[in-house]
């Protein structure tokens, strides 16, 4: 299957990449070559093959949220910022 470059500029245009005429045309064979590889790939039975997402059997390893002791004052780090400041809060302007 050979995408066009109008397949390619509209790809570009949903994935917000600004491309030049050169790279439309580098990248429209590219892009067909990856899609043909996946096409070979259709070919595989692999039926009784289990979903795999990870292969390398490392799994995430989280620590416990502890509430640790306050080591200051919401107002002493407020006093750390130059910005002004107005009711334990500091001013900014304001954004519409």
């Amino acid at each position: 299957m050979q995408l066009t470059v109008e397949q390619v500029r509209k790809i570009a245009h949903l994935a917000r990449l600004h491309l030049t005429d050169e790279e439309v045309e580098l990248f429209a064979g590219q892009l067909t070559n990856i899609l043909d590889y996946v096409d070979v790939l259709k070919e595989l039975d692999t039926t009784g093959v289990p979903e795999t997402n990870q292969v390398t059997g490392l799994t995430n390893v989280l620590r416990e949220d502890v509430v640790a002791q306050d080591l200051c004052k919401p107002d002493e780090l407020l006093e750390c910022s130059p910005l002004p400041k107005d009711k334990h809060q500091i001013k900014t302007k304001r954004v519409i």
